[in-house]
């Protein structure tokens, strides 16, 4: 398989979005697709579904579009549910149809083969099982249920109808029926959005191991680092291809960056030298050639661009004028919270200067400890008491502001009315909101926007604690690192909720854990806390023997049947031979030696026929008893 786009540019409105693509897809291509928000990495996405977008770059060669193989897409924005009064389950398997009608063809062709076991039959049961077992028939079961553990869903999920689920469910629905798909090509737009810690870390071993391609946006630095193999980088309007995961993409993009700029640097002293000569000799008629040649020199060059920074433009703020609190910050005891049920009880205590990263399965009461801490939610039991002179910015999630229908400036003005509008445009300058900006509407928003003015307003006031649910959602990477070195510079203290494991373990001094256990405190970061956990939960082991168990029932039903088959075909080969033996034996053919020579070869044949069924017979007897 291969797909190929070379010299496109992208245009949509009559704007020019991306003016110089040129990518390549294969087999085992596992590409990420990096760039600034706003860049056209999504509309890049579109374009390799719908090639109409495509229209001519601007090299010299013409648009190409090659596709070898007719490659299947698969996109997340394309799957719909055909049936809404589907189950879980239904919807599911919808995935594995060809290996479904199998099964119910193999259990069809079971029965028949009780009443008919010709050998026409007894063929047509072994070829389809021989099917079965190359489309993966033993292990789909397995396969989709560790990705409904994994993405959250229960037992008790399966009968659910999908107009029940959530919105959030129905998203992760819809994600699982495009992995099961197989498709060709996996088309991934910020796929760890909406995941748990758990999730992400599954998707990530299954996506390492995929054995197709896939293109995936994604701002998580760790997700790309583990799962690709090409970076293509979108800077300027224009792709560029990097061999490696991140890591390697981030160290080669520097050090390109650096040689081009030296050799940029080297070429403009020669020019420099060159035209000097030039400029010094060419009115001297003895110099006048030899000076003409230094400007035919410099003419003859292959000129070296000046190396363009990518745009690193971004928000800042200094957080450490603020006025410090006391040692003890927040103290949590015997704190049980939730809405209709306790979702977990909490005991911690909270000093000054400490980061805590809080981190669990979705569900299980993150972010609803922090709604009960800011107070936004009432505890079911338990105490909650703050320092001395604890001042607090909280973080939502949900991005809610004073009005939708606010301007940027208007918001700002709801928010601190004492504010002067000169203060203000300054303020919000340095969050990337300069000019007309300010005059945007918020519903004309982008997510990475809203991210920016919510930090904006909860980090003027220079907080001395901040509680932060999930900051780094819709920031683009350049966005994260310098969230990452404010608050690493940051000398208050933090509680925060974050999916993004390389953040938590950039910023966390210290864990809180929520599971089906409650709420476990660790002291140290993200990756200590990962090199103390055990390659497989206990979830995982009993969902494993399970697993097992049921392929164990399956293989001892399908060996059953085997050696049904295998009596049948015995008794049929013994009545044939007890059937030529009499022939054998009978006085008129004693004469016919030619008949007499065909009738023992045939005995003899069958003979042989029977040895070799009768000890596979006993062979899988020998397997059964021993079990």
């Amino acid at each position: 398989m291969k797909y190929r786009i070379k010299n496109a540019a992208i245009e949509l409105s009559g704007t020019t979005i991306l003016n110089e693509v040129n990518l390549e897809i294969t087999d085992n291509s596992h590409i990420g697709i990096v760039g600034r928000n706003g860049a056209g990495k999504t509309t890049l996405l579109n374009a390799l579904i719908n090639n109409e977008f495509f229209i001519e770059g601007i090299e010299d060669t013409s648009l190409e579009i090659e596709k070898i193989g007719k490659p299947t897409i698969g996109y997340l924005e394309q799957i719909t549910f055909k049936n809404e009064n589907n189950t879980l389950l239904e919807e599911i398997k919808e995935s594995y149809k060809e290996i479904t009608d199998l099964e119910k063809k193999i259990e069809k062709l079971a029965h028949e083969l009780e009443k008919d076991t010709s050998e026409k039959k007894i063929n047509e049961y072994t070829t389809a099982l021989d099917q079965f077992s190359f489309l993966g028939g033993y292990s789909y079961q397995k396969e989709y249920e560790t990705m409904l553990n994994k993405f959250g869903f229960k037992d008790s999920d399966k009968n659910k109808s999908i107009k029940s689920f959530s919105g959030g469910e129905r998203t992760k629905i819809a994600f699982l029926k495009l992995l099961l798909g197989k498709q060709d090509i996996l088309l991934l737009d910020e796929p760890t959005n909406h995941l748990d810690i758990t999730a992400i870390e599954w998707l990530e071993n299954y996506l390492k191991n995929y054995k197709s391609a896939f293109l995936v946006v994604s701002h998580d630095r760790m997700f790309l680092n583990n799962t690709i193999n090409t970076i293509y980088d979108i800077s300027y309007g224009k792709t560029i291809k990097y061999s490696g995961n991140y890591e390697t993409y981030e160290k080669v993009k520097q050090e390109n960056y650096e040689k081009q700029t030296k050799d940029y640097e080297r070429q403009q002293k020669e020019m420099a030298r060159l035209y000097a000569l030039y400029e010094k000799f060419r009115g001297k008629p003895s110099k006048a050639k030899m000076a003409l040649s230094k400007l035919h020199m410099i003419e003859r060059m292959e000129k070296i661009e000046k190396p363009k920074r990518a745009n690193e433009k971004t928000f800042k703020m200094n957080l450490n004028k603020m006025e410090a609190s006391g040692k003890n910050v927040l103290s949590c005891k015997e704190l049980e919270i939730g809405y209709d049920k306790t979702l977990a009880k909490i005991n911690l205590e909270l000093l000054q200067g400490e980061r805590m990263g809080i981190i669990g399965a979705n569900g299980t009461g993150k972010s609803t400890l922090l709604k009960t801490i800011y107070g936004i939610l009432s505890p079911k039991k338990g105490q909650i008491s703050f320092g001395y002179h604890v001042t607090i910015g909280y973080f939502d999630q949900n991005l809610e502001m004073n009005n939708e229908n606010h301007t940027i400036l208007e918001e700002w003005k709801s928010t601190y009315p004492e504010c002067s509008e000169t203060e203000a445009r300054s303020i919000l300058g340095a969050f990337l909101f300069s000019g007309l900006d300010v005059e945007k509407k918020l519903t004309m928003l982008s997510g990475g926007e809203k991210v920016r003015l919510s930090l904006c307003k909860i980090l003027y006031n220079k907080p001395n604690f901040l509680i932060l649910d999930e900051p780094t959602n819709h920031l683009d990477l350049i966005g994260k690192e310098q969230l990452e070195r404010i608050l690493s510079s940051y000398k208050g203290t933090i509680l925060f909720v974050s999916h993004d494991r390389y953040f938590t373990n950039k910023i966390a001094t210290r864990l809180i854990i929520f599971d089906e256990k409650g709420a476990t405190n660790f002291y140290g970061n993200y990756e200590e806390w990962m090199k103390k956990q055990p390659n497989m939960t206990n979830t995982e082991k009993k969902q494993e023997k399970n697993l097992k168990k049921t392929k164990e029932i399956q293989n001892e039903k399908k060996n059953l049947k085997e050696r049904i088959q295998l009596e049948k075909q015995i008794n049929r080969y013994e009545t044939k031979k007890q059937e030529l033996t009499k022939e054998l034996y009978k006085e008129e053919n004693f004469s016919d030696y030619q008949k007499m020579n065909e009738l023992k070869r045939k005995v003899e044949e069958i003979t042989n026929q029977l040895t070799a069924l009768e000890e596979e017979w006993f062979q899988q007897t020998d397997i059964e008893n021993e079990k």
